[in-house]
């Protein structure tokens, strides 16, 4: 990456993506100050960011969509994870979290960050023989005041998830926290839930794709 300009206000950057090089101002005037950031705003942010993507996607959850949010892209810069972390945790403040937990991969970055603004704990769930779990020496103690954090939700699958991991230990989810809500208002885990994108994508089932998406291959794009 090549530093083109600095000044008080903006930093820009050769950012290349997929080999193609594109010009992403991290410290533009429309990305100050975006605690209570509108949804519109957040998008923009994946857009310069090149994290939101066109085609055909099988998500994580195995339906198949014609957008998709890698939000990978948007958090390896530094000051982007900072910024949505902070928008993401004033919404949090009030909820007196002991402890952030998130499902790995996808919810890592933005999980830490998270629990950095709220000068709280941080722990994460992983993979182990296909299921989620709690490894290296972590541990919940009973009434832990516990706020699970993912990167984008569609099914709520390893947010699920991880929640039951809580209740294992006994430990309280007081809430679920996330970048992207993708679920359309079905994913419903009887706890507050907090996200700065509201994203409404047509979703369709691998038996039921539309022609346009039949036409085209479809890519597996990860957490």
């Amino acid at each position: 990456m090549i530093i083109k300009s600095i000044n008080a206000d903006i930093i820009e950057k050769d950012n290349f993506i997929s080999g193609e090089a594109v010009n992403v101002c991290l410290y533009g005037s429309r990305w100050h100050n975006l605690i209570g950031m509108t949804n519109e705003e957040t998008l923009d942010i994946f857009r310069q960011t090149k994290a939101l993507l066109e085609g055909h996607f099988i998500l994580r959850s195995g339906l198949h969509s014609r957008q998709y949010i890698q939000c990978a892209l948007a958090l390896q810069e530094m000051p982007v994870v900072e910024k949505l972390g902070a928008a993401l945790a004033e919404k949090l403040r009030g909820l007196n979290v002991r402890t952030v937990i998130a499902p790995a991969m996808g919810g890592l970055v933005i999980g830490q960050e998270v629990a950095r603004q709220l000068g709280c704990r941080f722990i994460f769930a992983e993979k182990e023989n296909g299921k989620l779990v709690l490894r290296r020496g972590f541990k919940i103690a009973p009434g832990e005041r516990m706020l699970v954090v993912e990167d984008v939700v569609t099914r709520g699958g390893r947010v699920a998830e991880t929640i039951e991991i809580v209740k294992q230990f006994k430990g309280e989810v007081v809430g679920v926290a996330m970048l992207v809500d993708r679920s359309d208002g079905k994913f419903t885990p009887g706890m507050p839930l907090y996200s700065l994108v509201k994203l409404n994508v047509e979703t369709f089932e691998a038996t039921n794709l539309p022609e346009d998406l039949k036409a085209l291959p479809a890519e597996h794009p990860g957490s």
